[in-house]
């Protein structure tokens, strides 16, 4: 049977190797080194209170766009395991606690956000720089619901959220800050992986 974790349309697919084994081989080691990208890209961040600004997003949206939405679900699902299990992946930490914390809607959301980009890099996106840019905003659209129907569902007693009007004071801390920066992260992932495409995509 054949290996198809990724299709042609992505950058792995079109340079992954041809046997079953070395796709599987190649494929886990994508996966791991993935990992390593993300928790690199957490640790460039500005510790905003209570979800400081990381570059998860934009690592986590350029991986998806290159390897397709099994690879990079995977990807990020390897991620919050290796956090879940204490690794200190995240912006600040890792462990159980911190994924139940206030940014745990949005670590949940990663895999909503590379599920939809990956997607729209399995059919064809890769190549085609709109597409991808909206795909990408499609799917922080997403992510920012998982975080910040979170931060609502726990903000409870906490210090950081305005109790008289806790919708608007969460959408204040969680969404707010990020639609500018976001928007560039995105714009320059999808340009990346386009780029990348161009070059590399004409000399296979």
């Amino acid at each position: 049977m054949a290996v198809t974790l990724t299709t042609p349309n992505t950058l792995l697919g079109a340079f992954q190797p041809k046997g079953n084994v070395a796709k599987l081989a190649t494929n886990a080691a994508i996966v791991l080194i993935g990992t390593m990208l993300i928790a690199a890209a957490a640790k460039v961040n500005v510790p905003v209170w209570p979800v400081p600004v990381t570059l998860q997003s934009f690592a986590i949206a350029a991986l998806a766009a290159a390897f397709g939405m099994r690879i990079g679900v995977a990807t990020v699902a390897a991620y919050l395991i290796e956090g879940a299990m204490g690794l200190p992946v995240f912006a600040t930490g890792g462990g159980m606690a911190y994924l139940v914390g206030p940014t745990g809607g949005f670590l949940i959301g990663f895999l909503a956000q590379a599920a939809i980009i990956g997607y729209a890099a399995d059919r064809g996106a890769s190549n085609r720089p709109f597409a991808l840019f909206g795909a990408m905003l499609v799917a922080t659209a997403v992510l920012y619901a998982f975080g910040f129907a979170w931060l609502v569902t726990m903000a409870g007693q906490a210090a950081w959220v305005d109790q008289t009007n806790v919708v608007a004071s969460a959408f204040a801390k969680a969404v707010q800050p990020f639609l500018v920066w976001d928007t560039l992260k995105m714009a320059f992932a999808a340009l990346t992986v386009t780029g990348l495409w161009s070059f590399f995509g004409a000399k296979r």
